[in-house]
């Protein structure tokens, strides 16, 4: 052929040469070892000892407004109340103190003996140490509200309030429950026995449903001691029953507070009233009182 591009008909071309298929067969080498290295780098590299940083735990920490599950609350620590020494007499100490913004009153009896009394409440008798108003009564018949017993007497029946107070050979038992044999043994002891509103279960609050705010006043049991706690502001049944859980008080019922008559005598003989000492407008013959006099 003259020239490269001439062929005849019986000829067949063949494109590329011995050359070409030579280098393209070297290419495919190349590339076959490439590959090969680069897998045996990742073999060796992975069989050398790596130096590791120290672990270190990823704990975030809440922010202001959030509320972290895994802090505990503490215990509340139930330091004594008490700070007066004893007499050799019954008294009261009085002490003050602020739970939650809330200004607290606490009664402390010492050598003391409760029970209940019903009626006009004799105000010139120097045995009564302590006097408040327990039960509430009836706005149209003056009735007591709830079960009652005095010294063994049943006055009245009912569950209009769960909480209870019951006072059997000079132990006073405070709790929470639809019926109590509390009932039938203040009966059958010449015990006494009263029902008010639920304030703290357990060391547990207990909502009420009544609104409004008044001066509030409760009978507590704390760790075994018995106490009386009123506000000296006026608050709700919530705010008081959570000052009260928070103050350490186990069990504690209501007892009437507003501006009900009542006085404490302190170890130096000095009687402190509180409330308004003008009788009420209509005088309810069933009228019932906590009193607390020195144990003979």
């Amino acid at each position: 052929m003259s020239k490269e591009k001439d062929i005849r008909d019986d000829e067949i071309r063949v494109i590329g040469s011995d050359d070409g298929q030579r280098k393209k067969s070297q290419g495919w080498k190349w590339l076959v070892l490439l590959v090969a290295g680069i897998v045996i780098g990742i073999i060796v590299w992975q069989a050398l000892p790596v130096k590791q940083e120290p672990i270190v735990e990823d704990i975030a920490e809440p922010g202001y407004f959030d509320h972290d599950s895994n802090i505990q609350e503490q215990p509340i620590q139930k330091t004594p109340l008490s700070h007066a020494e004893e007499t050799g007499h019954g008294f009261v100490e009085i002490a003050d103190t602020t739970i939650n913004d809330i200004p607290l009153q606490i009664y402390i009896p010492h050598q003391m003996s409760f029970s209940l009394y019903v009626g006009a409440v004799d105000r010139n008798d120097p045995s009564i140490l302590y006097a408040a108003q327990a039960a509430d009564v009836r706005a149209d018949n003056g009735g007591i509200v709830g079960a009652f017993v005095l010294k063994g007497e049943p006055l009245a029946w009912g569950l209009s309030k769960k909480g209870y107070c019951a006072i059997i050979n000079d132990t006073v038992t405070i709790g929470v429950a639809d019926n109590s044999p509390l009932f039938e043994e203040a009966t059958e002891k010449q015990g006494y026995f009263f029902r008010q509103f639920p304030l703290v279960d357990n060391g547990q609050l207990v909502e009420n449903e009544l609104k409004g705010k008044s001066i509030r006043r409760a009978i507590c049991d704390r760790g075994g001691e018995i106490l009386i706690v009123e506000t000296l502001t006026t608050e709700s049944f919530h705010d008081f029953a959570q000052a009260l859980v928070d103050l350490g008080i186990d069990n504690a019922i209501y007892m009437v507070g507003s501006n009900s008559y009542g006085w404490a005598t302190d170890a130096d003989g000095v009687r402190h009233p509180f409330g308004n000492p003008d009788p009420p407008k209509k005088k309810w013959k069933n009228i019932s009182y906590l009193l607390m006099k020195e144990k003979p």
